[in-house]
């Protein structure tokens, strides 16, 4: 009998991580066991784009050769995760007339408004790029707001409004190409965003409305929730590789120094207060641009769940409160809802992302208890991923 085993793949411009998870049968639907997991510095990697492939497929191999000797398997496909600044999100609406003379509206009616919805995105905000995910954020009937899926439903005119989540064509391709020429079958791809809130955000945080903000190496990445449904993603160059930087220049220590500084692991005798002032400068920075964009949205100040904190930066001390203060929300640091496995307890935030796609891959049937739906793919088809969460 085969074992029903999932592989998550998270590029990240620091480091590599990867999650081989395992759920015992079909008919146990707990949560996914984590039998390995692998770690390699990131290498060929500049704000989350490929600019050297075979630095690259090198850094993915280490860490797929780490998760399988601990998992003792042989890993042939993945679901993987995509990130950085090639992300972007935009809103469109689109509408379409009822085909059916009895007016009720089938699932024909609903691919034809999303397809018409994609195409009425702004050819500047579209133009050498690919979308990996479609999330209907409302629909109407003859133009009254319906609530959940309207396939059934009867009308004249259907409406809907969707977000889409975007990624640069060529960095798409890039990605998958680095992937499968570490011998990796990729079966789907995800924003890295959204398979971080799988595991680090609860159904009542998405319902009531959060924004969950990933602090990475280059790049800050957030994506807002309300009604359970994401509603924005937007990804900020900037990360906590700029702190260290502004550590070293402040101090006139070395980048090694001044990382250790940042994390806490020195001793290295240094002006307390300068030091908060650095860090305190920068992680402004962050927030500013995070506080910025709900005000863009009309969510300043207004999202009941507030706004958690995960990636490598979250560690940083006071950002929690400073989070609190700035964007006068309730503030948090992520605790992953992760699994026992052989190593003991995986809290780390680190792996959000990996432990967040082996959870897509173990969804199955067409609506799904993450709220995602998978648009099953042609074999090696990179140009196209289609995902729904419902309203």
């Amino acid at each position: 009998m085969s074992r029903n085993i999932v592989t998550g793949i998270d590029i990240g411009t620091h480091r590599v991580k990867v999650v081989i998870a395992e759920r015992s049968s079909e008919k146990n639907r707990g949560i996914p066991h984590i039998i390995g997991r692998g770690l390699a510095e990131s290498k060929g990697l500049r704000h989350g784009y490929i600019i050297n492939t075979h630095e690259a497929v090198r850094s993915i191999r280490a860490a797929l050769a780490a998760a399988e000797r601990k998992a003792e398997v042989q890993v042939k496909r993945a679901y993987v995760s995509i990130g950085g600044i090639s992300l972007e999100s935009a809103i469109a609406t689109g509408s379409t007339s009822i085909s059916r003379g009895d007016s009720e509206i089938t699932e024909a009616d609903a691919a034809q408004v999303a397809q018409n919805c994609e195409q009425a995105i702004p050819q500047h905000t579209s133009i050498n790029r690919k979308v990996i995910h479609a999330i209907p954020l409302q629909y109407k009937i003859d133009g009254k707001p319906v609530i959940g899926r309207p396939v059934g439903m009867k009308g004249v005119k259907l409406e809907a409004k969707t977000l889409f989540v975007t990624a640069l064509e060529q960095h798409l391709n890039d990605m998958i190409q680095a992937i499968e020429e570490s011998g990796i079958e990729v079966l789907d791809v995800m924003a890295a965003p959204l398979a971080a809130s799988l595991v680090t955000l609860t159904r009542p945080q998405k319902i009531a409305g959060v924004v969950l903000a990933n602090i990475g190496a280059e790049t800050v990445s957030i994506v807002v929730f309300e009604n359970n449904i994401p509603i924005s993603l937007q990804v900020f160059p900037l990360g906590s590789t700029d702190i260290t930087n502004d550590l070293a220049l402040g101090f006139k220590i070395s980048l090694t120094d001044a990382e250790a500084l940042k994390t806490g692991v020195t001793d290295a005798q240094h002006s307390r207060k300068q030091f908060e002032e650095i860090i305190s400068a920068r992680i402004s920075d962050i927030l500013e641009l995070i506080e910025a964009h709900l005000k863009k949205l009309g969510k300043n100040g207004l999202l009941p769940a507030g706004i958690v904190l995960t990636g490598g930066g979250s560690s940083i001390a006071s950002i929690e409160e400073m989070a609190q203060t700035t964007l006068k929300l309730p503030s948090r640091i992520a605790i992953p809802n992760l699994t026992q496995n052989t190593d003991g307890e995986l809290q780390d935030v680190v792996w959000s992302v990996a432990y967040g796609l082996c959870l897509l891959g173990f969804s199955t049937g067409e609506e799904q208890s993450m709220g995602i739906r998978i648009a099953k793919q042609t074999k090696n088809k990179v140009l196209h991923y289609l995902k729904k969460f419902l309203p």
